[in-house]
């Protein structure tokens, strides 16, 4: 934070970043595990539980597996944050490892996985694969990919799946991307869980350049608004990318925004009231593409009621089914009403 401040008037791509970015830092989200946490402990446990002895990392709603684990108050408080603020990009800051790791966390096939170390991968996996290669490649040391201790794995350019790492329920970037759309990636920045504070300074000369580039990364892609003929905006207007089947929603003044690189799409909208649209666009590596979508009111028929529209659309944040032929598995999804 005093970085960003203090440079606002010295560096160009802070004050473009500050001018054109809502950053939110949250310090922690496990203040009770920061209180028994000791300096210059680098293995174990201390510390990574709340008061209540769970581990808020696992206690998310989880899209592959029932999560069977008592919401913790500090797990609601981040729920409600996010549901809050239509979040584009995310970064989740662990110890413990050095590696920039991407969804999905979890996998429908978790036993085999952890024999197996199999990748469970989203529809944004370009995307994903992406911005965790951005974290690792402005890193001092992360890119080189290396273990921790003897036996620990190798990370190729300092990346990984998180399910093909080790499979998890309940984590956070599985939440925020399935239920809010945002893309978060976790980032393991330390092999020593709480380094001494000698060696912070350290910490922050290898993490400076790959932070600033990351939240540079919400600025790629498409944004635009959704607005009526009359140009009210839309708010809750479900969208989602052709192919891409994990959706993302309109905020309050019909905003919205979505990472993706460079080539053709289309976008899909739909809101109650209004007939359905697709518009195809395109992406460039420089500039986002600014994309504004105008919805026209259902047209009724003479029967009062309004016109079908495709058995096909989608009326959830998520509609990708890696189950295919699971009975049932949709009744896990968010729906958007």
């Amino acid at each position: 934070i005093l970085h960003l401040v203090q440079n606002y008037d010295k560096d160009y791509y802070i004050r473009w970043l500050l001018d054109n970015t809502r950053i939110h830092i949250m310090p922690s989200m496990n203040p009770d595990g920061f209180e028994v946490a000791a300096e210059g402990t680098c293995q174990g446990g201390q510390g990574r539980y709340n008061a209540r002895g769970f581990d808020l990392n696992r206690n998310f709603p989880d899209y592959f597996k029932n999560n069977n684990k008592r919401s913790q108050p500090e797990t609601e408080s981040v729920k409600e944050w996010i549901s809050k603020i239509q979040f584009v990009l995310s970064g989740n800051l662990h110890g413990g490892a050095l590696v920039a790791s991407y969804p999905f966390d979890n996998t429908p096939n978790s036993i085999f996985s952890t024999v197996l170390s199999t990748p469970s991968l989203t529809p944004d996996d370009d995307v994903f694969k992406h911005l965790a290669t951005t974290y690792a490649s402005n890193h001092g040391r992360m890119f080189l990919g290396e273990p921790c201790k003897s036996g620990a794995p190798r990370f190729e350019n300092g990346t990984t799946n998180g399910a093909a790492w080790y499979p998890l329920t309940g984590g956070m970037q599985d939440y925020n991307y399935i239920w809010h759309g945002a893309m978060e990636i976790t980032l393991e920045l330390s092999c020593c869980k709480y380094p001494p504070a000698a060696e912070l300074q350290g910490f922050w000369e290898d993490n400076r350049k790959a932070l600033l580039k990351f939240l540079g990364e919400a600025h790629r892609g498409v944004k635009g608004f959704v607005k009526d003929e009359e140009f009210k905006p839309i708010e809750g207007a479900s969208m989602k990318i052709r192919g891409r089947d994990v959706g993302f929603q309109t905020t309050k003044e019909g905003e919205f925004w979505r990472i993706l690189l460079p080539g053709i799409y289309t976008m899909e909208v739909y809101a109650e009231g209004y007939a359905p649209k697709e518009v195809d666009f395109a992406i460039v590596e420089k500039n986002p593409t600014v994309l504004n979508i105008t919805l026209r009111h259902d047209v009724p028929r003479r029967d009062g009621n309004p016109v079908e529209t495709s058995s096909q659309s989608s009326s959830g944040l998520f509609s990708f089914n890696p189950l295919d032929g699971v009975k049932n598995i949709f009744e896990k999804l968010p729906l958007i009403g």
